[in-house]
């Protein structure tokens, strides 16, 4: 029989703590089923065993490893990195170090969940310096993968090449695509557009010989018309993107909400387009995209936002998952030591000029 994907998680990180962690495990259990996967939950013991006993969860799903320790989320990340050992954040990730968990989820503090996880779990490859933070966002033509959005304020080319090779690996183990194709963000998609950091990114991903499915460069409006399958930019530039999405998405919510509420005959019309609105109203759900990985680490680690819900949770539970089976790492691997040898290889001598005959 099979060994269970054993994952682990922060019960105590988030808004909400174990009711909404519990609940997750829960609603993981209720959409993608439980075979074959199991539980270790870090935090309160007497919390935690409470609300596994209103959720209905035995010790045959969830394992529970007590400490009253935690870390807050308006902690630093480098006083939590100090203070941080034992807590419920340090232990679910050591649980990944030590080989027990395949991954590890957590809603708690993101500065702190990067720093720690960087201290114990160290990046997959010498050139990398730090993780980047993968969006699943809603397009058109399903979800693009879009990163970093906000853990590398200043990105040069070699390190937006490794986010194309990283953000490849996790849309093809997510998503199941097969050679995910990729795009730069820029304002332009000329390749003469853009900074140089960007233009040499393009460069390397055209001519490097890497294997990956590059397009080019794409814009904004790109992303949510899913041109491509993976975006990829600085932290800086995405982490805008993103709240600036889903301000827009907000907006359009209420627009639309005061629009259907507005009179009697608005109402019956409402009703009428129920389902189509119910749908829609899925497709932009953030719920239903929850679950940021921390790319480059060595070991999966899946960021939940803090106030998500019980679905929400339960979709970052997925994704772990999902990575946990897959060969993400030994395929980033693979690729980022061909990016090594790209980058480093010895420059051809020079050409010698051929005297001319007398």
């Amino acid at each position: 029989m099979p060994t269970p994907t054993l994952i682990s998680l922060d019960a105590m990180g988030g808004d909400h703590g174990p009711p909404v962690v519990v609940a997750g495990v829960r609603d993981y259990i209720r959409r993608h089923g439980g075979e074959g996967v199991r539980f270790l939950l870090h935090g309160d013991e007497t919390a935690i065993v409470e609300e596994l006993a209103k959720a209905n969860l035995t010790s045959d799903v969830c394992d529970v490893r007590h400490t009253d320790k935690k870390i807050g989320s308006g902690e630093k990340p480098a006083q939590a990195m100090r203070r941080g050992k034992g807590s419920s954040l340090w232990n679910a990730i050591e649980a990944v170090k030590s080989g027990e968990a395949g991954a590890v989820v957590s809603g708690g503090n993101t500065g702190a969940l990067m720093a720690i996880s960087k201290l114990i779990l160290r990046m997959s490859a010498p050139g990398l310096e730090r993780p980047a933070i993968v969006a699943s966002w809603p397009t058109l033509r399903g979800v693009t993968a879009v990163l970093d959005v906000g853990a590398n304020i200043e990105s040069d080319a070699e390190q937006l090449v490794e986010f194309a090779i990283m953000g490849e690996a996790f849309h093809a183990a997510v998503h199941g695509v097969d050679k995910p194709s990729i795009g730069i963000l820029n304002v332009g998609s000329e390749d003469m557009k853009g900074h140089e950091e960007v233009r040499e990114a393009g460069r390397i991903l055209r001519e490097g010989g890497l294997g990956l499915n590059y397009r080019g460069f794409v814009e904004g409006d790109d992303i949510a018309k899913g041109t491509v399958d993976v975006v990829v930019t600085d932290g800086f530039t995405g982490n805008i993107a993103l709240k600036t999405a889903e301000g827009v998405a907000r907006f359009i919510s209420a627009l639309l909400r005061e629009a259907l509420t507005s009179s009697l005959q608005a109402k019956a019309g409402a009703f009428i387009a129920m389902p189509a609105l119910k749908a829609m109203a899925g497709k932009i759900d953030p719920s239903a995209i929850n679950g940021g990985p921390l790319l480059g680490l060595n070991g999966i680690v899946v960021k939940s936002h803090g106030g998500a819900d019980a679905k929400g949770f339960g979709n970052a539970i997925r994704i772990a998952v999902d990575l946990a089976r897959s060969d993400y790492m030994k395929t980033v691997g693979a690729n980022l030591g061909r990016l090594d040898d790209v980058l480093h290889q010895p420059s051809p001598p020079p050409v010698q000029a051929q005297e001319s005959l007398s």
